[in-house]
């Protein structure tokens, strides 16, 4: 049988634990200063509030009064919640109480003790929030009796039906150890290179999604990126042929790229890379369908004003809702975070095209970690989705040289390569595409030259009379022929 579960009021946390928390149970909230832990606290109870639920807080750090305004500054409302205030106050400095003959432990844990059971008792709480466990530490003789006495507290909380949340203030010389094998689950809060993260390490009777997730702290409280795990998501869809548009584009590719595959288009800065993948998302807008493109490197405005210049229609397209432009600050973003909006953007609109723009913006909200493997998530999870992937890489090498499609490997990623060169011929600087990779059918193997012009992108017959191409400085295979460079890039 099931387990009822208990909604925490964070929806991408409620993903990672499967659908929230199991009811009856006591769970650890632990981590250091200023991670979240009381706001993820804030969050238990509002949804209990929400959901018709009796809450109670159990403070023995932050007062009644902090709290309440905490939780005001970030829309939470406390009004409803039954608070137990154990907090310091003024008096305990202005009058100089202290203990001169009986210790802190036996003067304080009875009355405190006595407290939680009537309140319990008498409201009968569905969620408890207490805030922080550790404190009672003070109150306990020694470590023994510490443990003896939070498993009595918990247990007394959980056999009167109220599901428990309790966080830790845990550091090197007092760790928080026992209190993770006491509760029934723990949630970590953590700072990494990325960003903010959290890990459930414990959660006993429920399967959960493991490792760290992002996590990100704003002005009306926490949200949530669970990570990407592609073999979860799976959709049927048919594998035919997306084209460009573009006829002699088509014929490079042997009618266009596959539905459900990850295309690279490589070149350097200024080939037309960004304008190559708008032809693909121009023709799909043709059929009705939505594209979106993620922009790590220039603004919305600017991608536009761009594409009317060369007869891309993406303004309009936008107001008709078949395309979603969206400009993302790398360093804003962490991976979760950038995955989850674009999962959004495909469950939610039914989104054909995404496309990437570029792959070096993105590796920028990686901060010093590998892009591979985030990427590699990304684009599985969108194969699976059948969703048409287009990702811009951008080589530094401007011509001549060592080739390379792409320079982070993500050639393996990819099931179509789509390479654009500049070449330079009789002193003049000209651009050529060809195809280096196509699985799932065959593809022309000559280049072709193209230019973009304000009528849109234009491809021209195969370079066939040309060798060295890829060298930067081709030459005329026959040198007796009378072709013209005009010929080859105009016809």
């Amino acid at each position: 049988m099931s387990r009822q579960r208990v909604l925490t009021g964070i929806k991408g946390l409620d993903r990672v634990l499967c659908g929230g928390l199991l009811t009856g149970q006591a769970y650890l909230v632990r981590g250091g200063p200023g991670m979240g832990k009381t706001t993820l606290g804030l969050h238990f109870l509002a949804e209990g509030i929400a959901q018709g639920e009796t809450c109670l807080l159990i403070t023995l750090g932050e007062s009644q009064k902090q709290l309440c305004r905490n939780a005001e500054n970030r829309g939470f409302d406390l009004s409803e919640v039954q608070f137990l205030d154990f907090s310091p106050t003024t008096e305990f400095f202005t009058q100089q109480q202290n203990y001169d003959i009986f210790s802190p432990a036996e003067v304080e844990r009875e009355p405190i003790s006595q407290q939680i059971i009537d309140c319990v008792t008498t409201y009968k709480p569905q969620r408890i929030f207490f805030d922080a466990m550790t404190q009672f530490r003070y109150l306990a003789a020694d470590e023994f009796q510490f443990r003896k006495q939070v498993l009595s507290l918990l247990r007394f909380l959980v056999e009167h039906n109220a599901t428990v949340l309790f966080t830790s203030e845990g550091y090197i010389k007092a760790p928080d150890d026992d209190l993770q094998f006491m509760s029934d689950g723990v949630i970590e809060l953590d700072s990494t290179l990325e960003g903010r993260k959290i890990k459930i390490s414990k959660f006993r009777g429920s399967n959960f999604s493991s490792g760290y997730h992002g996590l990100m702290l704003t002005d009306r409280g926490i949200e949530i990126y669970p990570r990407l795990l592609p073999g979860v998501y799976k959709r049927d869809f048919a594998l035919e042929i997306v084209s460009s548009g573009i006829p002699e584009l088509d014929e490079l590719l042997h009618g266009g790229v596959e539905r459900g595959t990850v295309t690279i288009l490589s070149g350097p800065s200024g080939v037309g890379k960004s304008t190559l993948g708008l032809q693909f998302m121009k023709e799909a807008a043709g059929r009705g369908e939505r594209s979106a493109i993620y922009v790590f490197e220039e603004a919305v405005e600017t991608l536009l004003h761009r594409c009317e210049a060369v007869n891309i229609p993406a303004r309009i397209m936008r107001d008709r809702g078949v395309l979603s432009v969206t400009a993302i600050e790398p360093l804003e973003y962490s991976p979760d975070r950038f995955a989850y909006m674009v999962r959004e953007e495909v469950e939610k609109y039914e989104t054909k095209i995404v496309m990437i723009d570029s792959t070096s913006g993105y590796g920028l909200s990686i901060r010093g970690n590998d892009l591979v493997p985030h990427i590699h998530s990304l684009c599985q999870y969108l194969r699976n989705m059948g969703i048409t992937t287009i990702l811009i890489n951008e080589i530094e090498t401007i011509s001549g040289g060592d080739f390379q499609a792409t320079e982070i490997g993500l050639s393996y990623l990819a099931d179509n390569i789509v390479f654009m060169r500049y070449v330079e011929f009789d002193g003049q600087l000209r651009k050529a595409i060809g195809v280096l990779k196509k699985r799932m059918s065959d593809y022309e193997r000559h280049l072709r030259p193209f230019e973009v012009t304000r009528y849109g992108l234009k491809v021209g017959e195969p370079l066939k009379n040309l060798r060295r191409i890829l060298s930067g400085s081709p030459e005329l295979a026959d040198p007796s022929e009378s072709t013209s460079v005009s010929s080859m890039w105009h016809s």
